[in-house]
């Protein structure tokens, strides 16, 4: 990425303590439960009478759902040609991606079009070549906290769908745990790559306001978080990194802080079960119609 433009997400040590998080939390899997449940029937519509299918995934990172998301659309309509276009800021999730991709047999074929940038950086390319390539389906997984410009960038994107396309949005839940925590200390926490925090709720605001069509799709999830409560523990330690996006929480903040936002995960972001604090982490998805 060029210096002049801000520090993707997902550079250096936030790549580990993003696979780490990954591992612990269980949300690939609730959020691939859902493109299994919702996009079947979704494709079979996007894809109906297509002669090619142009897929845009926007803030993919490795690859880990992308890869089952185009699995799927290729079981759906398995003799109709598929082209991938792949925006992601990270060089090292790229290299994942594409070494995802090399060992997925039934992708060899699909052609990859990757562009190592962010949003906005790919939004003013488009623009300035004045080359609106059109896509069937548009994926922004997990990514839309991370946009300068919340009702800017959804326009452009639905302005890049074709006739019939779907732009896919998943993202944490209204009133969640995680909205409860980064807005609760906002002042604290939305101040490097996060300056705002958004959840489905400021999504769909935008979506109104734009008089877009859509529907929502909830996803469950939630996750053990009780290992954040014990100072000693590493892991406990490591999830609080990546919750609040710092490198070191306990350095990060004033015991004060520290102990408001423990406090916080504990009361309001979590249920107890069988002694173990379960993290509210439930994600929503949100398709938008072109």
């Amino acid at each position: 990425m060029a210096a002049e433009t801000k520090q993707s997400c997902y550079e250096g040590s936030s790549v580990q303590s993003f696979q780490f998080y990954l591992e612990h939390s269980g949300e690939h899997k609730a959020i691939l439960q859902c493109v299994y449940d919702v996009l079947p029937g979704e494709f079979k519509r996007i894809g109906a009478d297509k002669s090619s299918l142009d897929v845009l995934g926007v803030g993919s990172g490795g690859g880990e759902v992308d890869v089952q998301i185009l699995t799927l659309l290729q079981s759906t309509f398995p003799a109709v040609p598929i082209i991938a276009d792949i925006v992601e800021g990270s060089s090292p999730l790229t290299d994942n991606f594409k070494a995802l991709v090399a060992k997925t047999t039934n992708l060899q074929k699909v052609p990859f079009v990757w562009h190592i940038m962010n949003s906005e950086d790919y939004e003013k390319q488009v623009k300035t070549k004045g080359d609106m390539k059109r896509f069937d389906f548009i994926h922004m997984i997990q990514m839309i906290y991370y946009v300068d410009n919340l009702a800017n960038t959804i326009k452009f994107y639905h302005s890049l769908l074709k006739k019939n396309g779907r732009l896919m949005i998943i993202i944490e839940a209204g009133n969640a745990g995680w909205d409860t925590l980064w807005k609760t200390y906002k002042k604290e926490l939305c101040v490097d790559a996060i300056t705002e925090y958004r959840s489905s709720a400021d999504v769909i605001a935008c979506l109104k306001s734009q008089g877009l069509k859509y529907e929502e799709h909830a996803i469950l999830n939630t996750f053990d978080i009780t290992e954040c409560f014990n100072p000693s523990s590493q892991t406990g330690e490591r999830l609080l990194n990546f919750m609040t996006a710092k490198d070191h929480f306990y350095q990060s903040f004033t015991q004060e802080i520290r102990a408001g936002m423990l406090d916080l995960l504990r009361n309001k972001c979590s249920t107890e079960k069988d002694g173990r604090v379960m993290f509210n982490s439930n994600l929503s998805c949100i398709l938008v119609h072109a």
